[in-house]
């Protein structure tokens, strides 16, 4: 799915950290758990996630190598200017470049530590991407690196919704210039409750009875090509959107 920064930037211009709503011209809107929930198949229920970013005894080096079997450089690769593990922050690229491909051979602990390696690259370059989306907080690895019923337990709906409205806040702030998150989900929540603002849908959209309907409500949007409406217009759209364009229930379109 191709992300619009237009669309992102004029909707976040419509964010007001008091009441965490979009200011629109016939009232306020949000996104909501459920939201996440239908859109991403995301588990909202069980625990939160709510792991210490504090540096293990042995710092994060210690951690991974023990877990993963891989020593990280402390010396930056060539055209870098620091190292893959840097101030508590790993460099995904880096890792998947050293661990390569999976042998068809593979040994059972190989699989798992790929799979492993594989939740890292979907957790800290996919949900959860920093303003850079090529490093992740080594915070995260205290769960995707450990018992693996416990990481099915964990509210990752939840976790990607308050890293939305964390982001959304910050960028109410002038100075700051880009936003981190996963903001495909936000691009998906304003196509679907806006549905003006939204794209052709691809024509592969999936039946009733075809296995893909199984997948999360928002996946119908895979492969949809922006509409390079550009940031004014999307504002003076915005300015007068009035009410009838607007879907406010998305679980009985779901259902």
């Amino acid at each position: 799915m191709e992300m619009d920064n237009n669309l992102l930037t004029a909707m976040v211009e419509r964010w007001r950290k008091e009441t965490h709503t979009f200011h629109l011209l016939e009232g306020e809107m949000t996104i909501t758990l459920k939201d996440v929930a239908m859109l991403t198949e995301l588990p909202i229920d069980g625990d939160a996630i709510i792991e210490s970013s504090q540096k293990p005894l042995n710092g994060w080096g210690q951690f991974i190598s023990e877990r993963l079997g891989i020593n990280i450089p402390e010396e930056a690769e060539e055209g870098r200017r620091v190292p893959p593990l840097h101030k508590s922050m790993l460099l995904i690229p880096w890792l998947v470049r050293t661990v390569g491909e999976l042998p068809e051979d593979a040994t059972d602990a190989q699989i798992e530590r790929y799979a492993r390696i594989y939740l890292i690259c979907l957790v800290g370059g996919f949900l959860f991407p920093n303003k850079s989306g090529g490093n992740m907080h080594c915070m995260w690895l205290r769960v995707l690196l450990g018992d693996w019923d416990e990481i099915g337990r964990k509210s990752w709906g939840s976790a990607c919704l308050a890293m939305i409205y964390s982001e959304l806040c910050k960028c109410t702030d002038p100075k700051t210039k880009q936003a981190g998150g996963p903001m495909f989900i936000l691009q998906l929540w304003v196509w679907e409750h806006l549905p003006t603002f939204a794209p052709i849908c691809p024509a592969n959209s999936w039946g009733p009875d075809e296995p893909l309907r199984q997948w999360a409500y928002g996946a119908r949007w895979i492969g949809a090509i922006t509409s390079g409406t550009s940031l004014d217009g999307y504002r003076q759209h915005l300015d007068r959107l009035e009410f009838n364009e607007v879907t406010f229930y998305l679980m009985i379109i779901y259902l």
